[in-house]
């Protein structure tokens, strides 16, 4: 049973009996001593779709729920819904732009290291990997001559996403992106 301290982006808990997804998570330390810590938590809840926001202290305990966590990799894209393949037993699960709630702009086909969450064996949310490798396909061209410092443009990329880039990288080069921050952290 993680405390409220140690919950995670997708996480799924039990709140009510009823399964809910970790969706956003904001920590907000008082000033005045001898204060806790708190998280305002935003859940979605898994059957009926619904935001359910929490303030809880750091120290208070939830409970799991009783998720089956497999290994799956992205394999298309059929109209609105995204499919997903076991890479055990080869099952496939499909799930709509809307339950991926912004994760689709890091998915590209045959990407691995994605792990689903089943709830009697229907897909209620996927875990990204901690970065994925993405093209650049339009920025600003590149400046001769510029170093690595802290100057950076913003940059699209071949899903659609839009970062900000150092100012020496070109359209065609491969980047390596932050799937928790939309942070670019290094060339591919």
């Amino acid at each position: 049973m993680p405390k409220a301290s140690e919950l995670k982006k997708g996480m799924v808990v039990e709140i009510d009996d009823t399964p809910h997804v970790v969706k956003n998570i904001d920590c907000k330390s008082p000033s005045s001593r001898g204060a806790s810590t708190i998280y305002k938590i935003r859940f979605n809840n898994l059957k009926t779709k619904r935001k359910l926001d929490e303030s809880l202290k750091a120290d208070e305990m939830l409970k799991l729920s009783d998720c089956e966590r497999v290994s799956v990799q992205y394999s298309y894209k059929n109209d609105d819904e995204y499919v997903f393949m076991n890479t055990e037993d080869y099952n496939q699960y499909s799930m709509s732009a809307e339950d991926l709630d912004g994760m689709e702009l890091y998915l590209t086909e045959g990407l691995e290291g994605i792990v689903a969450l089943l709830l009697d064996e229907v897909v209620i949310s996927v875990e990204l990997p901690q970065s994925v490798n993405l093209e650049i396909i339009e920025t600003a061209p590149g400046i001769k001559g510029a170093s690595a410092s802290a100057r950076t443009k913003p940059a699209t990329l071949s899903t659609g996403l839009e970062i900000q880039v150092p100012e020496y990288l070109e359209p065609g080069e491969i980047v390596k992106v932050n799937t928790t921050n939309k942070l670019f952290m290094s060339r591919a």
